[in-house]
């Protein structure tokens, strides 16, 4: 994954899939979150999505939840994920106050 953490900018998959862990979700429910949430601008494969869960667990981004009691596994966003999502958050907002002082307010 491109995903930077000393200042860079995240995937825009990658802050989806953390956003959406904020509640904790099942793989498929993230993929059905992203593709809602962008209206069908984003969609991702199984294989696609799948890769980017292990990437994220080995960053320690986000984590499986425990006892979840079902056969699928829920994945859940851990503090360093949050402090990464909010990090994003700040950095995309100064990206849109430069952009709308250069373009103009007309969005």
């Amino acid at each position: 994954m491109r995903d930077h953490t000393k200042g860079g900018a995240l995937t825009e998959v990658t802050f989806y899939i953390l956003l959406s862990l904020y509640t904790p979700k099942h793989g498929y429910a993230v993929m059905q979150f992203i593709e809602e949430t962008t209206g069908g601008r984003l969609s991702l494969g199984a294989g696609t999505l799948y890769g980017a869960l292990n990437a994220l667990q080995e960053k320690g981004w986000i984590a499986p939840c425990k006892n979840t009691g079902g056969r699928r596994k829920e994945y859940h966003i851990t503090l360093q994920g949050k402090e990464i999502a909010e990090k994003e958050l700040v950095r995309l907002k100064e990206l849109i106050n430069v952009a709308d002082g250069i373009v103009g307010g007309g969005v």
